[in-house]
């Protein structure tokens, strides 16, 4: 059950981020504290929230308060999500241009909604697995029962290695030798030693030989942590996917940077448009997308419809993308056409660039 209670508290961090990201509306609490002055910054109220920092009038000082917040926070998003997603999948460039152009009362942020959105997508990960179903065993629970003993001996196996090692890296410390074969036998070891755990947990299943059968890769790219990432890929590549899966959601930001200069490279002589306006037609898109794969997973994790996850994937993307560029920048339907060509193969370079930056930083 942890990993259904993560998934809540997932959900409801995400919330409480979104609504600190997107800024407070100033609702009032109960048993409320109003004065004539604004506590935060000392200037005379002439409303219900200040005209200087925008603090609402009403402090509240109650535990119940407080929960009505955080309830509010991860529930309504001030109101403003309804106004924003149904705008966000069916006119996405009108939602962009009209942020741009400073609406901003009536919808999420781009980040706020693009954070809630990730941690909504890690939490059904955890509750009903991916679009194309959960990495979890869910297999015969006598199999799972016969695989997780047969890791467990594995992993006593592993582990004592891994501690004779250890103890004659030491050994060559104290007499000034070199341990750097040692090193990489630990590394393999202790890949190893992940893999057996999640595997005695049932979040996998064992390794297969067919999992890496045919699958050898001799590529030197120059940077040794792509590399190391590379052979344990070939040794095991269901625990490389969990890995990546596991940890991409902490770095999901960088796609917006990453993504940046294609963007701006298909508007490079049009001076009515700047990076800002690049970065919020970027984070919407991405929130849509993430938003996307969260439908598709719940579809999945309910039986119906999965033989339409393909063609959703494969179609939804290039169909959003035109529809907001061509809101989004005003662009006429051949501009808008080829452009969203362009953007897809942008976001292939760009999602191959943030797998290989995982890579590099041993994800």
């Amino acid at each position: 059950m942890s990993g259904e209670f993560e998934a809540v508290a997932d959900i409801a961090t995400g919330g409480i981020v979104a609504r600190t990201v997107a800024g407070a509306s100033g609702h009032a609490g109960h048993e409320a504290g109003h004065g004539t002055v604004c506590l935060n910054c000392g200037t005379e109220l002439i409303g219900p929230h200040c005209h200087r920092c925008g603090q609402s009038g009403h402090v509240h000082r109650t535990a119940g308060a407080l929960f009505h917040d955080i309830a509010h926070g991860v529930f309504h998003f001030e109101g403003r999500t309804w106004h924003t997603v149904p705008l966000l999948f069916w006119r996405p460039g009108e939602l962009t241009r009209r942020y741009i152009r400073g609406e901003r009362v009536n919808f999420v942020s781009p980040m706020a909604l693009f954070l809630f959105s990730v941690f909504l997508m890690v939490a059904v990960f955890g509750l009903v697995g991916g679009p194309f179903g959960s990495m979890r065993f869910d297999g015969d629970p006598v199999k799972l029962a016969e695989a997780r003993t047969e890791a467990a001996q594995e992993l006593a196996g592993v582990e004592k290695q891994i501690a004779t090692l250890t103890a004659e890296k030491q050994a060559r410390r104290a007499r000034g030798e070199k341990t750097a074969d040692l090193n990489e036998r630990l590394g393999d070891l202790r890949s190893e030693q992940a893999a057996l755990r999640l595997v005695t947990t049932g979040q996998i299943r064992p390794p297969k030989a067919s999992d890496v059968e045919g699958l050898k890769l001799n590529i030197d790219t120059g940077v040794p942590a792509i590399d190391l990432a590379l052979q344990h890929l070939t040794r095991n590549p269901e625990l490389t996917a969990y890995k990546m899966q596991s940890s991409a959601y902490k770095f999901s930001w960088a796609l917006i940077p990453i993504s940046l200069p294609f963007i701006w490279l298909l508007f490079a002589f049009r001076r009515d448009v700047g990076l800002y306006d690049h970065a919020v037609f970027a984070t919407y898109s991405l929130a849509a997308m993430t938003l996307m794969v969260i439908g598709l997973s719940l579809v999945a994790g309910l039986g119906v419809g999965t033989a339409l996850t393909p063609l959703v994937m494969l179609l939804f993307p290039p169909w959003h993308m035109y529809r907001q560029l061509k809101g989004a920048y005003g662009l006429s339907r051949f501009g808008a056409l080829w452009r969203m060509i362009a953007l897809i193969i942008s976001a292939y370079t760009s999602a191959l660039i943030f797998v290989v930056m995982l890579l590099a930083m041993g994800a």
